[in-house]
């Protein structure tokens, strides 16, 4: 295969820092570990530094700024747009931008980071070569007004390296003493962390448009996966977001882990967050009740075109279960459009038929011609 790289499309600023940063996490940081001890101080600071970058992008880059899905007083917004820069994904400006383009041109040419054209390119390769035609940052002037935003884009770098990497190098000197402190703080807190924080992020970019299950739609190739939300903050039920995206929540359903929804509630009973936008939960049956018989129709067609007969009983059950969920739905648009919101237990049936639904269709079986 004649693979050939274009050498004038790389982006070498980016291309240099990830190649300098991550062989220190992977490589530099483990030896370090290796050969020192870090005391109780460090490994604090480790643990401070991953949560407070993570969700500085989880709840402030991504929910709070991109998605507008709730409004903050200064405090968070300073200290997200602070701790969102070390973890070197850029400018939240650059972030919002190339986020809001990413929904509105899902697995399109015009999605920065398009699944279409491979998971190498989703998950870095995007940032790594630049576009033929570089895209316009005309869809975050709501942004631009907030004068921190504009702050944090100037000094962007500055602010990065400062308090991602070299404010933990002094804290280690002091703390462990001496050069092998410093090294403590650069190469765990700083290098290592910044590795798992941004390898994270593009996994959600990557794997959560190929791997997971879609139980809200199919119309774009986003997933919900319960082990990236394990260690995204929540943000691995990717399916949920991309149909409903300026939900404050993206694990909506009461079991799933969705730490930066906690921390959002959290700082909505403190008062330092307020009008928190959440899609009614009428609206979210209807979208799993849609799908559902979405694929159980498509599934009922695939069987039918197969060498052999279905269980006749089967079929007729499942048959029986849709035109049933046709009636739900047809009842949930008649109450949305009255502005009528469904009683706790007519949801709590509507979901009920629907796993009825989905199991049945699993009872489905061909028998020899």
């Amino acid at each position: 295969m004649n693979f050939r790289i274009p050498f004038h499309r790389v982006n070498w600023v980016n291309t240099s820092f990830l190649f300098v940063i991550t062989t220190l996490g992977v490589i530099a940081a483990p030896i370090f570990l290796y050969l020192h001890d870090l005391n109780w101080i460090m490994w604090s600071m480790f643990a401070f530094y991953m949560i407070a970058t993570g969700l500085s992008i989880t709840l402030g880059y991504h929910r709070l700024f991109s998605h507008l899905s709730f409004k903050a007083k200064w405090p968070v917004r300073l200290g997200t747009l602070i701790f969102g820069a070390c973890a070197f994904e850029n400018s939240v400006l650059h972030w919002a931008s190339d986020h809001r383009r990413h929904h509105k041109h899902t697995d399109h040419d015009e999605d920065p980071y398009d699944i279409t054209k491979g998971f190498f390119w989703a998950h870095i390769g995007w940032i790594l070569f630049k576009l033929d035609a570089e895209q316009p940052m005309d869809n975050v002037k709501d942004l631009r007004r907030d004068s921190l935003v504009r702050f944090q884009d100037k000094f962007y770098v500055l602010i990065a390296f400062v308090a991602g990497l070299i404010f933990p190098a002094v804290v280690g000197y002091f703390a462990m003493g001496g050069m092998v402190g410093a090294l403590a703080g650069f190469l765990v807190v700083g290098a290592l962390r910044v590795v798992l924080v941004q390898q994270s992020t593009f996994f959600i970019n990557s794997l959560c448009h190929c791997v997971g299950n879609q139980p809200y739609s199919t119309r774009c190739s986003a997933r919900d996966s319960w082990i990236m939300a394990l260690v995204t903050y929540g943000e691995g039920y990717h399916n949920y977001h991309h149909e409903f995206q300026h939900d404050y929540r993206n694990g909506v359903k009461p079991w799933n882990f969705d730490p930066t929804k906690w921390s959002i509630m959290l700082l909505h009973k403190l008062g330092l967050v307020s009008d928190l936008r959440r899609v009614a939960t009428s609206k979210i049956v209807a979208a799993e009740m849609k799908e559902a018989q979405r694929k159980a129709e498509v599934r009922l067609a695939e069987l039918a075109a197969q060498d052999g007969t279905l269980c006749e009983h089967a079929v007729a059950k499942v048959n029986e279960l849709i035109e049933k969920l046709k009636e739900n739905i047809n009842e949930f648009e008649t109450s949305f459009s009255e502005s009528l919101e469904s009683s706790r237990e007519t949801l709590k049936r509507w979901r009920r038929e629907t796993r009825a639904l989905m199991s049945g269709l699993g009872e489905l079986r061909l028998r020899s011609a």
